[in-house]
Formats: C-alpha cells, sequence, structure tokens
C-alpha cells in the first residue's frame, strides 16, 4: 500500500503467501496470518513518500497479546514470571523477547537455561526456524549456541560480540557432580586459565528459565545466583513460586484469544441393561439430502464360526433380532421407533433409548478399548477428507501405559501388541468402508484424497515412540523418577524432535502416534487433530494435561499456520476420544481449567469496581463509588449478577446475542470500558465448552443451491475487489494534532508510602514469623516532577513504530501540539508515547476509511467456499430449513434463528444463504463477513437481491467501533462492484429487511 500526498494507496483482498520482490509497497499480514502465540508478522517494506513523506501500513501492534511488559525488576536476582499457557509457543515468546530487549534498550546478552536436554534440543531447534522470520522483521540475527565445556571459543564470542547473544544451557551442566558439570567453575587452561563462570559473570547476563518450576532447589537456586544476572524473567504455565507476575496468559486467556485449538470430545457411556444381556453401541447418527436418518450401531451378530460384533446401519422400523441372526438377547421390543438427528438418539419400541457414544450390555475392557480406537479413526479420516485438498496433514496420537499392548516380542521376534492389531484391522474397515461411499469422479474434490489413501497400507500408516533399550534394541517403557508419573525420556524425545517436520508432510505415511503416557513434554506437534488415551483414568494425569498436547494450531504444507480469525476455530478443532461420557469428561476438564487458572476476581460487586481505571479518549478516568454503585445496581436490577454477587448466566447469554439493556445515561459514553470492566470478572460461563464430537454431521447441499435465482445473487456478489485509499497528508496531520490537543491526557505517576514501627513485643520468633513489625499509615501520593531516567528515549522513532507512519510525518503532528499538552511528555514518556499512538492510530483508521474505494478483480469467489470450510456441524444448534441451500441452518444467537423461521416463512422469499467465512470482504481494518445473501421473487419487491447484515441493535453507538467502520467498508463495496438490483445494509429483523427491499 502506498500513502502519500495526491498519491493513490493500494491492497488487494488477499496476503500474497510469499514475501514480494522487493518494491516501493507495503503489504500488511491481516488477522489471518498472526503466528506463533499470537505476535503478528508485519511485513514492511519502502514506500513512495510524498512531500511530507507519510506512510501508512495498518497492522496489529508487534507486541500482541502483552503489548509490553508492565514492569521488569532489575536488580540482582529478582525474578519476573511470565506466564503463557502451555501451548502458546513460549519459546516463541522469550526468543521475540531478546529482539525487543535489545532493539529497546541495547541489552543484548542472554543465557536461557532449560531442565533437560530434550528441551535444550527443542529451544535450539526454534533458534534455527525462526531465524528468517526474525531477520525480516528485525533487520538482524541473534546468535546462538548450546554451552559445551570442551567448546568455549563460543563462551569468548558471546563476550566479545555487541549483536544479540543468547547462550541455551540446560541445568545439568552447572549443577551436577560430573566432571563436565564442574568445568564451568574451573580455571582451564584452555581458556586463558580463566574460570568459564567468570566470564559469563562479568557480562552481566538476562537470564531466561524455561520451566521454572523445575529449578527451585536450594542448590539449583544458589548456583543460578553465580551467574550475576542483570535480572530474570521467568516462562511457565505451572509456576509454583509466584515472584513479580509481568504478563500472564492462561489457557482461558489462550482460548478467548484464538492461540490454540478448540476442543470436541467423543465420549462413551457404559450403562447397564437389566433384564437381558444384549450389547449394543450407538456410533453416531448419519442424514443425508433427501434421506430419513440413519443410525450406526454396533450389534452381535450370529455367524457361522460364532458370534461377532459388527456395524449395521439401521434406519426406522429395523429389527435388531431379524438383523443379529435372532440372537435370543435382541428378542422383545428392539425395534426402531424414532431415529432424532437433532439429539442424536435412537429409540427403541421397549423404550430404551440410547445416544450417540451410549454402550449397553457386556462392555469389556478389550471391547472398550477397540471402540476408542475406531472412533479416533473414524474422527482422524473425517478431518483429513476436509483439510487435506488445503495442504493439511492431520495427526492422530494414541497414549498407552505400556509398551506391551503396542509392540510385543516372542521367541519369532518382534510381534505386534493387542493395540496395533486392533488399530490394523479397524483402519482397513474404516477406510474401504469411505472408499466405498460412492463413485469416484475424476474431477471430484475428494479424488485426490481417495487417490493418497489408497496408496497407505495399514501397516505403513503407523508408528510408537518409545524408549529403545540400548543392548536389545527392543522398545521399551520409560522409566519414570521417584514420586513422579513423568518421564525425560531423551530417546523417544530425540525420535519426535527428529520427526516432528517429516510428519508433517503427504509423503511421509505416518498418520498415527503411539506413544507412552508418561511423556508430558515434547509432545507439541501442531498438526495433531484427535487425540486418544488408551488407558485407565487416574488422578496422575488431569485431563488438561491430557488435551494440551494438541492444542497447538496447525499448519499446511508451505508451514502457514491456519489462523484466520474468521475460521480458526472450524478449522482447528481438537478431538478427544475419551473412555468415559461426553458429560464427565467435560466437566473434569473444566474443573482442571478452574484449578489451573491465574487468580482473577470473581465477585462483581461495589468494592472491585471502585478505584478502577477506565481508559477513555480523554485520558484514564477513575470509577468513583458513585459510578460503582451505578454498576452494581445495573448489573443487580437486570439479573445479570446472582445473589452472590457472581456474573450470572443470563449476562453472557444476553451479550451473545447482543441484547444486553442499555447502561444509565451517566454511564452510557463510557460502555465500552465499562463492559470491559465487567468482563474482567470471571465466572465459569467463560470457559469454553467443548462439543460433543458427535453431534457433528455432514450437512447436505439441497436443490435450492441449483435454483437459477441462488445462481443470479451469488453472481452479483461473489467478485473480489481490492481498496485504494487516496488521501492528502497534511489532512492526516491536522485531525491528529487536533486528536492530541483535545483528548491527549498524560497519567501521572503514583506511589504510595508505608509507614510502621516495631512492635513493643518484638522476639527472635515473632521475627522469623515476619510479625516484628506492624503498619502503622499507608497514604497514596502523586508524582509532580518530571521522570528522572537513564533510557534514551527516541520519541518521534518510537511514535513511528508504533503508528507506521515516517519521522517526517510524526515531527508534523508532534509541531503542531500546544505547549501545555507537549509538556505532558517528560511528567511520563511512556505514557504519553502509548495514549498518542492510540489516537493517531484511530485518526489513521478513520481517514483511511473516508477515503476508501474499491477497484473490482476478475478473480471471483468459488461455489466450493460453501462446502470447503466446515462440511460437518453441531445439529443440536440447527434449523430444518425449506429455503435454505442447505437442509439445515446453524445459527449463532436466538436473534438469528428467529430470522431465519421468518425467512423460510415469507412468500416473497425464493432462496437464502448463511454466507461462508470465506465470503470476506477486505478492509483497512480487517476482514468482513456478512451474514446473508436473500434473493426475493421477481416483482415481488424492488430490490431482488439483498446481502444482509443482522444486529441485536441498530444504533451505531451500541456497534464496536471497528464493527461499525467495517460495515462502513462493505457499503462502499457492494455500491461499487453491484448494481441497482442489490442492496447491503444493517437489519434486526425480517421486518426491517422487508422495508428495505421495498
Amino acid at each position: 500500500m502506498r500513502a502519500s500526498r495526491g498519491s493513490r494507496a493500494r491492497i488487494t483482498g488477499s496476503t500474497p503467501a510469499r514475501r514480494p520482490r522487493r518494491s516501493a509497497r507495503c503489504w500488511t499480514t491481516p488477522a489471518s496470518a498472526t503466528t506463533r502465540s499470537g505476535w503478528t508478522s508485519r511485513r514492511c517494506w519502502p514506500t513512495s513518500r510524498g512531500s511530507s513523506g507519510a506512510r501508512i501500513c495498518p497492522s496489529p501492534s508487534s507486541w500482541s497479546p502483552a503489548r509490553r511488559p508492565s514492569s521488569i525488576s532489575t536488580s540482582r536476582w529478582r525474578p519476573a514470571p511470565a506466564r503463557p499457557t502451555s501451548t502458546s509457543g513460549k519459546t516463541y515468546v522469550y526468543i521475540k523477547t531478546l529482539f525487543e530487549l535489545h532493539r529497546r534498550f541495547g541489552w543484548g546478552k542472554f543465557v536461557i537455561v532449560v531442565p533437560s536436554i530434550a528441551i535444550r534440543e527443542g529451544v535450539l531447534k526454534s533458534f534455527r526456524i525462526t531465524a528468517e522470520h526474525f531477520l525480516a522483521d528485525y533487520g538482524q540475527r541473534a546468535r546462538f549456541f548450546v554451552y559445551d565445556s570442551r567448546h568455549l571459543h563460543q563462551l569468548e564470542a558471546f563476550s566479545s560480540d555487541a549483536g544479540i547473544n543468547a547462550m541455551i544451557i540446560n541445568v545439568q551442566a552447572f549443577n551436577a557432580r560430573g566432571k563436565d558439570a564442574r568445568r564451568i567453575y574451573e580455571e582451564l587452561d584452555d581458556f586463558q586459565s580463566r574460570k568459564p563462570i567468570d566470564v559469563i559473570r562479568a557480562n552481566r547476563p538476562i537470564l531466561i528459565l524455561d520451566e521454572p518450576q523445575k529449578m527451585e532447589g536450594a542448590k539449583t537456586q544458589a548456583a543460578l545466583a553465580e551467574f550475576a544476572p542483570l535480572f530474570v524473567l521467568r516462562y511457565s504455565a505451572t509456576h509454583k513460586t509466584r515472584h513479580n507476575q509481568v504478563h500472564r496468559l492462561d489457557a482461558l486467556d489462550a482460548y478467548q484469544q484464538k492461540l490454540v485449538k478448540k476442543i470436541n470430545v467423543r465420549g462413551i457411556t457404559v450403562q447397564g441393561l437389566s433384564g437381558g444381556a444384549a450389547y449394543l453401541y450407538l456410533e453416531a447418527i448419519e442424514v443425508a439430502a433427501g434421506k430419513p436418518p440413519r443410525a450406526r450401531l454396533e450389534i452381535e451378530v450370529k455367524r457361522g464360526a460364532g458370534i461377532k460384533r459388527e456395524l449395521r446401519l439401521v434406519g426406522r422400523n429395523d429389527d435388531l433380532h431379524a438383523l443379529s441372526g435372532e440372537l435370543p438377547a435382541y428378542r422383545g421390543g428392539f425395534v426402531v421407533a424414532e431415529i432424532d438427528a437433532h439429539l442424536d438418539l435412537v429409540r427403541f419400541v421397549n423404550g430404551v433409548e440410547l445416544t450417540a457414544g451410549d454402550a449397553l450390555g457386556d462392555l469389556t475392557e478389550e471391547a472398550l478399548r477397540r471402540i476408542q480406537i475406531r472412533e479416533a479413526i473414524r474422527a482422524h479420516l473425517e478431518k483429513e477428507r476436509a483439510l487435506f485438498a488445503r495442504g493439511v496433514k492431520v495427526l492422530t496420537l494414541f497414549f498407552i501405559d505400556e509398551v506391551a499392548r503396542y509392540r510385543r516380542y516372542d521367541d519369532t521376534g518382534e510381534q505386534p501388541g493387542d493395540y496395533a492389531q486392533a488399530f490394523e484391522a479397524e483402519y482397513d474397515r474404516q477406510v474401504n468402508e469411505l472408499l466405498g461411499l460412492e463413485l469416484e469422479a475424476p474431477d471430484s474434490p475428494d479424488a485426490a484424497y481417495r487417490r493418497w489413501l489408497r496408496g497407505i497400507t495399514a501397516r505403513r500408516t503407523h508408528n510408537g515412540y518409545f524408549s529403545i533399550d540400548k543392548r536389545s534394541k527392543r522398545l521399551v517403557d520409560p522409566k519414570t523418577a521417584a514420586r513422579s508419573t513423568e518421564t525425560d525420556d531423551v530417546d523417544a524425545y530425540d525420535l519426535i524432535l527428529k520427526d516432528k517436520e517429516r510428519l508433517l508432510s503427504f509423503e511421509e505415511p505416518t498418520r498415527f502416534l503411539f506413544s507412552h503416557s508418561a511423556l508430558r513434554e515434547g509432545w507439541d506437534n501442531p498438526n495433531v487433530f484427535v487425540i486418544c488415551t488408551l488407558k485407565h483414568s487416574d488422578s496422575s494425569v488431569s485431563r488438561r494435561q491430557e488435551v494440551g498436547r494438541g492444542l497447538r494450531l496447525a499448519v499446511d504444507q508451505s508451514g502457514e499456520r491456519l489462523d484466520d480469525p474468521a475460521t480458526v476455530h472450524q478449522t482447528n478443532v481438537l478431538t478427544v476420544v475419551a473412555s468415559e461420557s461426553y458429560r464427565a469428561f467435560v466437566a473434569g476438564l473444566q474443573q482442571d481449567m478452574v484449578a489451573a487458572l491465574s487468580a482473577r476476581p470473581r465477585l462483581a460487586n461495589e468494592a472491585f469496581f471502585t478505584g478502577k481505571q477506565l481508559a477513555t479518549a480523554d485520558g484514564a478516568l477513575t470509577v468513583d463509588e458513585k459510578m460503582a454503585r451505578q454498576i452494581y445496581k445495573y448489573l443487580l436490577k437486570h439479573d445479570y449478577i446472582d445473589d452472590d454477587d457472581r456474573i450470572a448466566p443470563a449476562y453472557h447469554d444476553a451479550k451473545a446475542d447482543n441484547t444486553l439493556a442499555g447502561l444509565p445515561a451517566e454511564l452510557a459514553p463510557h460502555a465500552a470500558q465499562v463492559f470491559a470492566l465487567i468482563d474482567s470478572v470471571f465466572s465459569e460461563a467463560q470457559l469454553p465448552m467443548p462439543d460433543d464430537d458427535r453431534r457433528a454431521k455432514p450437512n447436505p447441499l439441497n436443490a435450492n443451491f441449483q435454483k437459477k435465482a441462488f445462481k443470479a445473487l451469488w453472481e452479483r456478489i461473489n467478485r473480489k475487489a481490492a481498496y485504494t485509499v487516496a488521501f492528502d497528508t497534511d489532512e492526516l496531520v491536522g485531525k491528529c494534532t487536533a486528536a492530541l490537543n483535545g483528548h491527549l491526557a498524560v497519567t501521572r505517576l503514583r506511589y504510595r508510602l508505608v509507614s510502621g514501627e516495631q512492635t513493643d513485643d518484638t522476639d527472635a520468633e515473632a521475627l522469623r514469623r515476619g510479625t516484628g513489625f506492624r503498619v502503622k499509615e499507608e497514604t497514596g501520593e502523586t508524582y509532580r516532577g518530571a521522570i528522572q531516567s537513564r533510557v534514551h528515549y527516541d520519541l518521534i522513532g518510537r511514535l513511528a513504530t508504533e503508528t507506521q507512519l515516517t519521522r517526517r510525518t510524526i515531527g508534523a503532528i508532534l509541531h503542531g501540539l500546544q505547549p501545555k499538552v507537549f509538556g505532558q511528555y517528560p511528567l511520563n514518556p511512556e505514557d504519553f508515547i502509548q495514549k498518542a499512538s492510540t489516537l493517531i492510530n484511530e485518526q489513521k483508521a478513520t481517514v483511511i476509511v473516508e477515503h476508501l474505494s474499491y477497484d473490482p478483480l476478475e478473480d471471483r469467489h468459488g461455489l466450493d467456499i460453501f462446502t470447503r470450510e466446515k462440511p460437518q456441524q453441531d445439529f443440536s444448534n440447527a434449523v430444518r430449513a425449506e429455503r435454505h441451500v442447505f437442509d439445515y441452518v446453524f445459527t449463532d444467537s436466538k436473534g438469528e434463528q428467529d430470522f431465519v423461521r421468518q425467512l423460510d416463512s415469507c412468500t416473497e422469499v425464493a432462496v437464502y444463504a448463511k454466507l461462508p467465512r470465506g465470503f470476506f470482504i477486505p478492509t483497512p481494518v480487517g476482514n468482513y463477513n456478512p451474514d446473508w445473501a436473500i434473493a426475493f421473487q421477481e416483482g415481488a419487491v424492488k430490490h431482488v437481491y439483498f446481502v444482509a447484515e443482522t444486529k441485536g441493535s441498530m444504533s451505531s453507538l451500541q456497534l464496536r467501533e471497528i464493527e461499525q467502520r467495517k460495515i462502513d467498508c462493505a457499503r462502499r463495496f457492494f455500491s461499487r462492484i453491484t448494481s441497482e438490483q442489490v442492496r447491503y445494509d444493517v437489519v434486526d429483523g425480517y421486518d426491517k429487511l422487508l422495508t428495505l427491499v421495498q
């Protein structure tokens, strides 16, 4: 995109997959290209500049999700922990931190301490694979190496090099009794009679502790202090000791920010059956266009060789007694009376009911494990079929508690274990069923997948990752430490790390991985989409730990992460095949999550709200007692809190449906900030609710999809376009200057004075308990003077970086500031820069939207986007439809459900479709996806074709500012690419829609 006086800036609606040739253009990676851990990749190249040199590159902050550490202790030994979740890529986070600390403060000596060799190798690999990425972002490389007492020349270079230097060292290298570990403290002839530790100390490095909870022994802590660190950063998802927390990213944060996969569960419920020994297992309910639903039911069948358990596809009125070969156990009313696709339920004439995942009768452990293996394979094939065309290799991970169940040895050599045999039999049956579903057309979307699938045998597609006995070369169970259920199995980890990238390639046939349940770290392959634990549930492993190894966002064959916010939780879905019921597993998982969450406020009362700061355009606004009382009464009046002052489900339901009650007049101007404050109060309704994976079924297209009216509608709206922005830079400078003069209010630094005195009865015991002194007085004060700092601020440079404007443009904006406004800078430089950046970015976005125009492209959206993104959906949220292009419509709120029913019942409507996520309009503030495309009957209305956005509130004041800007862009888009027959607008119901099209 180019932006300068009199010039036109253009960015197309799609992001280039690779870095384009260097040219006078700045490409912005949209939110769909966020990289590891939520950090945002920004690619900017030289741009042409007008006389004022403005450069516009609207992109998210490069310090996302945490804009920057709020404070870092710089004392000799005061660790400051940072807390990402175990699946958010903390290695990437702290590598980026090295670059940021060097860029901002010039610090370049870092020592990364890890607890094991396995993690050390993983960190080293992360440095290697991210080197080019950080070179593109920062224009320099980090020099990194693993400390080795036999190669001390690397330590010499670490000290002398002026750039970014990272030494990776495992605890055993300086805290063990071996000869090599002692060398770090010895004067060495081959190191000019110096001690390596003294050279490290002289650099005053910044220590980064990876998994610090494993380094809390007194000896280890004393050894770490020998490094004389400038300060220490601790990164872990499970801190045992809390120090000075810089940033928190727990499981709830990661899910809400869409940094991890969504979780689905396939549970198995075992029920007793009184009065008989009939065995029944309901695997799933299937639906197909124009056909009644059918049930996949496993029953026992009498064969010549005996009784076997087989799957049968049954419909209404089918008699299990006849299907089983007239086994007596199925006599007495086992005739299918009803199959409900919405509830995933089968009801028999005798009153017995089964929901998907229910097993009745005799279910041995062997049968249970076989069902789990079958379900894991079935889930794998469903995901693989949907993602193959997008270049995503799907992996499934089985965890077992003993190697013998997978591989055993006898006099004849290596033999497959029970699980391996069951897997191969079930895999062959599932694949044969899939390949035989329909005749393959050479040009069908599945043709390439089917050809690939046929080339992989069951024996070649699974593999085991276990310890290997050095003498016998056999797979063995790993050794665990005393009082531990975990292992640091170097052999298994080496295999995992070695195969990590290879497993992502379609050329590698291995897709199903068996590993030992004791492996708690190292299994972080992003393309694990199915996890199945073939072991007894016990208290040694939480459900959160079980799913944690499959939550990283997936990547395609080119290494691009599938993290488009619009579709991230439709593509990235982890299925857990549990050995217990769906309800039991989900309840246990949520309990584990609550127990692991960081401290959060739980009560929405006046005491909580009082004193909180609201960030407004006029500066920080402190919530006084009156405002706090108003917020509390608002929640109480509308039953948004319960009797214990906890946030009630009614609040979250109303928020999801866009039907929140209006705030009192005094609070309305600060609605966004007030609701953000309310949202900061934790309630269990915020916890992600895993879906029941069995409820996901294909939603077939129907005859409406082929209607002439729909084809005509689609032909008019499916065109892609690029937007262009042309504006005078002086206009931007003027608006930014006015905004800063009118709204920039820097918060002065505040501090608290605490005075105390020694108690009269102080003795040795009181001093040991810490009660020898008592607080006498505590007061808050505001610092009135300028801040004295040894940090040299580049004000213009920092603002240019934060806003992506040129230094010349920033200088022009600052030149226009009133003296009293600019005089706030020395009072709190960091706050000045942050708030000024925010105001400038807001004005920049406004100017861009105001001067936006769209140019149609030749490229168009294909009809395949209706089936490409989410071929299977949860029918419990479905509405049966007659005029929609699918048999069922999946809605996000009650308002949408009402809208669908009205569209379906009104004779003016010919056909309609809920637009898929892949249908988006590019805007400067992110891609926008409208809700509905509607075709009316010819002659019934003026505007035959309509694209609608449904909102619970029509007031633009109640729409989020960024959402309103996207809608403004959509109006320009449709007015440019369509004729008078097509109209776009926002509606709150069918009545409003009908008014607009008449």
